[in-house]
């Protein structure tokens, strides 16, 4: 049961990135990857690869995880369930309201605006923090300490390493107004001091 509600998330979440990614890649085109550099490119094969694996292998067959299972009460499992199908409209808002700006990489694409409404109000990498907190939730269902330590080791790569560079990028392309932006937003939650 818990595989067929994993994967059912997996297909959910992929359809609503596919579907805004397609409609941004035709009207503002796509930004090869390569030209983010070597780092980010060895980034993804050593967090995003080894994780994306992994919760195949899952999603597949879970007998070939269950080297990596642990006891979880039902109740965590179902909560997971929960939250994880929660973030689904979530992804869709975050999706929206970037409109054009998608991007697979950490570079801005000619014509981009900075946006700041929506979650992004508050928030300024809402679809890495829900990206992420899906990624958590499916370790959860699927109970399995390799999915939650490979989404812990990818979540500290994207906090240490890259968003630094898109931050980098999204400077160079803003200037003062991200740089007063960021004064005034959390970069995975909302800050403690600006009022909601």
């Amino acid at each position: 049961m818990f595989r067929w509600l994993a994967l059912t998330l997996v297909v959910l979440a992929l359809a609503v990135s596919g579907y805004h990614r397609r409609r941004a890649h035709r009207s503002g085109g796509r930004i090869p990857r390569r030209l983010e550099g070597p780092r980010v490119i060895v980034l993804r094969i050593l967090f995003a690869l080894p994780l994306y694996a992994a919760l195949l292998a899952y999603l597949i067959e879970p007998r070939w995880m269950a080297w990596a299972s642990f006891a979880l009460p039902g109740a965590i499992r179902w909560s997971a369930v929960a939250a994880a199908f929660g973030l689904i409209p979530v992804l869709v808002w975050i999706f929206r309201i970037l409109g054009t700006n998608v991007s697979e990489t950490v570079l801005t694409r000619e014509g981009q605006r900075l946006v700041t409404h929506g979650p992004y109000r508050w928030v300024r990498h809402p679809l890495y923090a829900a990206g992420l907190a899906l990624l958590l939730c499916l370790g959860l269902i699927a109970a399995n300490w390799l999915l939650l330590g490979l989404t812990a080791a990818a979540g500290a790569a994207i906090a240490r390493l890259v968003v630094p560079e898109e931050e980098r990028a999204l400077l160079a392309a803003f200037g003062s107004e991200y740089e007063a932006y960021r004064e005034r937003t959390g970069r995975f939650l909302p800050r403690s001091d600006v009022a909601l």
